[in-house]
């Protein structure tokens, strides 16, 4: 661990542009390095925060043969989207690139050269899987079948997504094409690996020894895990038409491996930041007071812990990163998370649909967040959260104080009077939680900084209880002019500190504050004599960072102005929920209906067999559940021929109140089965619709009477 970094490089894992962001990359990696970079900005460190679209996954090709259009067209569609749901969601980068970029297309090249020329590689001739049908070699993601370890029949060429194990597409069982659904044969070509068993000794010692005890232990395990199994070289180039071309002779037709390109994106991005900002881009990568720190969700772990440091090694002029923080995945509703189902929260769906919320998101995605684990994220905890911890804690405490000092001050900071022992410990505890939050962050724990955050809310919110000054104020004005003024650098407290995790709030309560008035505009407005030094004015400095609320208990100082009341946040109905969780339920409704399989034909029966069933049209008369069954319902049916008993296995889907009268379609000639002690005289026939729910198979009933032969 690098002790007083000069500074850092933070890059967040880059997004492929197949499709929007969704909550779960939001929560896995951009939340928390937003709130880590944005705390280490407060506290005027040298950031360079990176970040940019993966361009050449094979999810890209995908996606284009399914829509129909060149995957130059998709990147552009969903770059588009993406870096605009990222900017107005408030995520801070420095810097957002694309693979695609002129600067990255060189770097990645000139990487690669490096390697190729320096020896690094392997060359070697494999049978890979071969589509005979699409007359193309097909790549990771090309490829599905069932994993050799876990058995998941959905299991990609390069990864598992159940079990998690990284894999070649040849170690799938029963593989089958994505592109023609055919059984790819084996197929010979020729490509360069990286020998990653040369660097086992290097990763162990790096890994293993460096960081065992500031690494988090998910990610320390899976990096273990990884180097017990033992390390095989990989292929860093594909037989592809898409991607950045291998840079050597002999190697037309063939791009480099997308794992082996996209995290040199980081680099491209900083080099394309640091030329617009005209500063020298190698320090943020080669040089050793300089702390790395890679965010990434958990499916990334290999890449960027094994391989990607394997070839910065290789390079021999890179730095490695500090940490790489990973988080476990987010699940939505207790189903997980799934682009290609459009099971998911689309950020640019959610900004739509709650506009102004940013914050709200940011903090129930935190409060939430999968640091250790996979959690569930669902709309009606979405909906508690905001109302019950923003609304009613951090809300009501900041609508209480600027009430009130515009109620009795006019909205001016009152002078204090005597301290009491209560205001003394308050402040000291004020001044104690930039490094308790601070703590946390440093350890990548943004789910415990929250809560502390909130913790400093709370405090606002027991000491306006305790002192009560809307009821002193009649008998001791001079003392609530204390406790007001206490109260009020509890808010400028949060103002300066909720910024890493609520980016537009801490941006509107300073407005409410006017801690971001300039000097020049307070003289404008007549509030202070131009010929006072700021210091000497009687209002607060401006651009206050994370260590004044360490050092000040006058971030807010008498006679300085404050605006009037504004509501930080606003209750989140029943309503707007409701709807959010009938569009995923249509969402579910449609895949269901999508993913069921047909029923395969039957054997054959002969005309003689289908003669002998006997349907005819009914009518239900009466109907009640079955007692102590969750399934049946017990139904009277008029056949025509009699009045019978059918016991129907449909109460989950029609309550007994609305089959009553309902004309159905009866086989009469089934054999009586007793179910739960009641003989059942006969069937309704049943059916699905397309969309999975269960209908009656009815005759047309135009003029047909109960006992109509069905022929």
């Amino acid at each position: 661990m690098i002790q007083d970094p000069k500074r850092y490089t933070i890059t967040a894992a880059l997004p492929y542009t197949n499709g929007p962001i969704h909550i779960g990359h939001l929560a896995g990696v951009y939340v928390p390095a937003d709130i880590y970079s944005r705390y280490l900005r407060l506290q005027q460190k040298d950031v360079a925060f990176i970040c940019g679209s993966d361009e050449h996954g094979v999810a890209i090709s995908m996606k284009a043969k399914k829509e129909g259009i060149t995957p130059q067209e998709v990147i552009d569609k969903y770059n588009g989207i993406i870096k605009k749901s990222f900017e107005d969601f408030g995520i801070s980068f420095d810097n957002y690139s694309r693979t695609s970029s002129k600067v990255h297309h060189e770097t990645a090249s000139e990487f690669f050269k490096k390697l190729y020329d320096d020896g690094k590689f392997t060359e070697e001739v494999t049978e890979q899987l071969y589509d005979e049908k699409a007359e193309q070699f097909l790549a990771d993601r090309f490829v599905i079948g069932t994993c050799p370890k876990c058995g998941n029949e959905e299991a990609y060429g390069d990864q598992c997504e159940k079990c998690g194990t990284s894999l070649n597409a040849t170690d799938l069982i029963n593989p089958k094409s994505t592109i023609t659904g055919t059984t790819p044969i084996l197929k010979s070509t020729k490509h360069w690996f990286l020998p990653l068993d040369q660097y086992d000794a290097f990763l162990r010692e790096w890994v293993l020894e460096g960081h065992k005890n500031d690494w988090k232990p998910n990610v320390y395990g899976q990096v273990k895990s990884w180097l017990d199994d033992g390390l095989k070289a990989r292929a860093v180039t594909r037989d592809l038409d898409w991607g950045i071309p291998v840079p050597v002779e002999g190697a037309e037709g063939k791009v480099l491996y997308v794992w082996f390109d996209a995290p040199i994106g980081y680099i491209s991005s900083t080099k394309e930041w640091a030329a617009r900002e005209e500063k020298d881009w190698e320090p943020y990568w080669k040089s050793d007071d300089t702390k790395l720190v890679h965010f990434i969700g958990k499916d990334n772990i290999v890449f960027h812990c094994v391989i990607f440091p394997a070839m910065l090694k290789a390079e021999g002029s890179y730095i490695l990163p500090d940490n790489v923080p990973a988080n476990e995945f987010l699940n939505l509703e207790g189903n997980k998370l799934s682009t290609s189902k459009n099971w998911a929260v689309w950020l640019h769906e959610y900004l739509e649909d709650f506009p102004e919320k940013q914050d709200v998101l940011r903090y129930v995605l935190t409060s939430n967040a999968p640091e250790t684990k996979d959690n569930d994220f669902t709309w009606k905890d979405f909906q508690a959260r905001n109302n019950n911890e923003l609304v009613a804690i951090f809300g009501n405490f900041i609508n209480r104080v600027v009430v009130l000092t515009n109620k009795y001050y006019d909205g001016v900071i009152p002078e204090p009077t005597e301290f009491t022992e209560v205001d003394n410990a308050t402040l000291a505890e004020m001044q104690a939680y930039p490094a308790v939050i601070g703590s946390s962050v440093e350890r990548y724990r943004f789910r415990e900084a929250l809560g502390e955050l909130m913790n400093l809310a709370r405090l606002g919110n027991k000491y306006l209880a305790d002192e009560e000054p809307w009821k002193v104020v009649k008998e001791n004005p001079e003392r609530v002019q204390t406790q007001m003024y206490v109260a009020l650098q509890i808010a400028a407290a949060l103002a300066i500190l909720s910024e890493p995790f609520l980016p537009f709030t801490a941006n509107k309560l300073k407005g409410i504050l006017k801690l971001d008035t300039r000097p020049d505009s307070l003289i404008d407005m007549g509030i202070v004599d131009e010929t006072l030094s700021y210091n000497d004015a009687r209002v607060s400095p401006q651009n206050l960072g994370w260590d004044d609320v360490t050092k000040r208990t006058d971030l807010l100082s008498p006679g300085h102005h404050i605006g009037a009341a504004e509501l930080l946040f606003t209750k989140i109905e029943d309503e707007a929920i409701q709807q959010q969780i009938d569009k995923l339920e249509a969402t579910k409704t449609a895949n269901e209906a999508e993913n069921k399989a047909v029923e395969p034909q039957k054997e054959l029966v002969t005309f003689d067999d289908f003669t002998k069933l006997d349907i005819r049209t009914g009518t239900i008369i009466e109907a009640e559940k079955m007692p102590k069954a969750n399934k049946l319902l017990v139904l009277k049916v008029d056949t025509g021929i009699d009045v019978r008993t059918i016991v129907s296995g449909i109460a989950q889907s029609f309550k007994p109140e609305d089959v009553i009268g309902k004309q159905v379609t009866v086989l009469v000639n089934l054999a009586p089965r007793k179910l739960r002690g009641i003989e059942s005289q006969g069937m309704i026939l049943m059916t699905e619709d397309k969309t999975g729910k269960l209908v009656f198979v009815n005759p047309d009933t135009d003029g047909v009477g109960n006992g109509e032969v069905i022929s």
